[in-house]
């Protein structure tokens, strides 16, 4: 198995489905189906069942994608430790993050970035999923989760409270919830993946079992636009709230933390142009504190 049939080979282990493997790849699906038969005629076995759903993994599929994913990290490593010898102030930077943080915080640093390193171009890919950097899916992240891979270097930017926020006209016309209550006779939004987690779910430290679901969003930045419609009451950090003119609902109130992390790999930390992306990033955050 050479390298090419290896992502190939990984590409639909991971998306179960010809079209999604070549939209990863960036190729059309009979590519994708020609190598998959041309890697399991070398191998002389079959690698994936063709069931109603896509493909799913053989036994000897399964042993092979052992195989394939110790190339795949092997490559990775291989990348990362050149690249980290690069001292170039030019080149591809990949930065992953949430879309209220760069919208309020990253583009900002990432244009004061351009004005003293026109030669490095930052991909940002706004997005709550998490990539992988191990893999150097991105070679940043700014999180608000913090990863327990060793091999990541972990630095928190800022510790935020966050805390139960609407707009001005909604507090007016509805007033503020009564604490104890259950959020009886308001309107919520709500963050979809709190609702998926299958957890109670609270807003503000309170539980929203008597209040109403108006929306809910999958991500911050929707969050935000939502409050300040009117919408209802949601939960937000509080410099992302203030930001958009939103009002504190209960004040007095102990606020919860909501912690931001910069990551990145270990291998790349010392590379220049991915170093000076985080030293910008580190301070935009503590210009903010």
């Amino acid at each position: 198995m050479n390298w090419d049939d290896a992502r190939i080979f990984l590409a639909l282990c991971r998306e179960h489905t010809l079209r999604g493997a070549a939209r990863v790849l960036g190729v059309d699906q009979a590519t994708v189906g020609r190598r998959l038969t041309s890697l399991e005629r070398a191998l002389g076995a079959t690698l994936f069942l063709r069931i109603a759903g896509g493909y799913s993994l053989t036994p000897a599929g399964e042993a092979a994608q052992d195989t394939a994913l110790a190339m795949e990290n092997a490559a990775a490593e291989l990348q990362r430790r050149i690249l980290g010898m690069d001292q170039r102030m030019s080149g591809v930077v990949r930065l992953t993050t949430t879309d209220s943080l760069a919208i309020d915080f990253i583009i900002p640093a990432l244009a004061r970035l351009h004005a003293e390193h026109p030669g490095i171009q930052v991909q940002l890919q706004t997005s709550p999923q998490m990539l992988d950097l191990t893999r150097r899916e991105a070679d940043i992240a700014v999180r608000t989760l913090k990863p327990q891979n060793p091999d990541l270097v972990v630095r928190r930017l800022a510790r935020w409270p966050r805390s139960l926020f609407a707009s001005a006209s909604y507090l007016q016309a509805r007033g503020v919830p009564e604490p104890g209550s259950a959020f009886a006779g308001h309107d919520l939004v709500v963050y979809q993946p709190y609702l998926d987690s299958g957890q109670p779910v609270t807003l503000g430290g309170e539980p929203i079992t008597h209040g109403r679901i108006a929306m809910t969003c999958s991500s911050g930045l929707m969050i935000r636009r939502a409050l300040n419609e009117g919408i209802g009451l949601g939960e937000l950090p509080a410099p992302l709230a203030c930001s958009a003119g939103l009002q504190p609902v209960w004040p007095q109130r102990e606020a919860l933390d909501y912690d931001v992390w910069l990551v990145t790999h270990q291998d790349l930390r010392h590379t220049a142009r991915v170093k000076v992306v985080i030293d910008t990033l580190a301070a935009a955050f503590a210009d903010q504190r």
